[in-house]
């Protein structure tokens, strides 16, 4: 017999911003073989969620429901199905990502996206920690980092900067990070040694290192990141950007997109060491608010500003 389960759940049915998304009630279908139906308890919001529904992109057909990671409890789990992490039963705290649909009170989602929670994180900052994990450990890798090295990365104190920081840590580099001076405080928390973007910045960052740049890690996509990045780092494979796609083709550099088949490999294969390092506290999640899932749009409207001071919650 067919469930009758409904949630509640942000979807775009129109091209356009997060004031045109619909909040509404849906079925929740039963979760089939390989399947995982989970209650949400904190949604992770990222810029990634609206961008890619700002416009008409190939592939992508409407309506689209929001949200790539959330953070829940099994409410059921489908026949012969097992958790990405092994086992699994109803009840248990889990995070899941890359999946469609997290903004929402209850999602079923494929079981291969979804992994035991670590007990030691908070719902909120579980639900934020592989997307941006993710994208900083592709960073790393495509750049080929290792111990002893130095690196710059520009947007140190934003989100995925931090998660750079941290992992970087665990690599054994060393890291200067260009942010602004009031959010100094926290690149040094992570464990870089934080510079001032604007004219200069390429001295700076000379005088900093003391030393060869083996590798620059873009993650804000000014022309000033590039060129001062193309300036320092000779060799254009250690350079990688998530934001100058254009720059990076015409220069010959690295651009990683989460869209990118070899990225969603990538990505996709790193997500159990990451929750490993989080669950040990090596690697942490700086959440600076949480807002009512109803009230998405003003998360986002927020995340927009560009200065958050940390990941966003979204608690149903």
């Amino acid at each position: 017999m067919a469930s009758e389960r409904t949630a509640r759940q942000w979807t775009a049915t129109q091209w356009g911003g997060p004031e045109t998304w619909e909040f509404a009630e849906v079925p929740v279908p039963d979760p089939g073989p390989g399947e995982v139906t989970i209650r949400v308890t904190a949604a992770g919001v990222n810029p990634a969620d609206y961008k890619h529904v700002s416009q008409p992109r190939p592939g992508l057909d409407l309506p689209v429901p929001i949200g790539y990671e959330v953070a829940g409890v099994v409410s059921a789990l489908g026949p012969d199905t097992e958790l990405a992490s092994g086992g699994g039963s109803v009840g248990d705290p889990v995070v899941a990502f890359r999946i469609q649909g997290g903004y929402a009170t209850e999602v079923t989602v494929p079981a291969k996206d979804v992994f035991a929670k670590p007990p030691r994180l908070a719902d909120e900052e579980a639900a934020n920690l592989l997307l941006v994990g993710t994208t900083a450990s592709q960073m790393l890798h495509v750049t080929d980092v290792r111990a002893g090295e130095t690196i710059l990365v520009h947007g140190a104190s934003g989100a995925v900067g931090v998660s750079i920081l941290q992992q970087a840590a665990e690599i054994g580099a060393r890291v200067i990070g260009t942010a602004s001076e009031a959010s100094f405080a926290r690149v040094r928390r992570f464990g870089g040694l934080p510079v001032a973007y604007g004219a200069g910045l390429a001295e700076r960052v000379t005088e900093a290192a003391q030393g060869p740049i083996a590798a620059a890690l873009d993650t804000v996509g000014t022309e000033e990141a590039i060129d001062v990045s193309l300036e320092l780092v000779p060799d254009r494979i250690r350079i990688v950007t998530i934001v100058a796609a254009q720059r990076a083709e015409k220069e010959g550099f690295h651009a990683v997109f989460g869209a990118q088949p070899e990225s969603q490999a990538y990505r996709d294969s790193v997500r159990a060491h990451l929750l490993e390092l989080a669950g040990s506290g090596r690697l942490q999640v700086p959440v600076a608010r949480t807002y009512p899932l109803a009230e998405a749009p003003d998360a986002l409207a927020f995340l927009k500003q560009g200065h958050p001071g940390g990941k966003l919650a979204l608690l149903p």
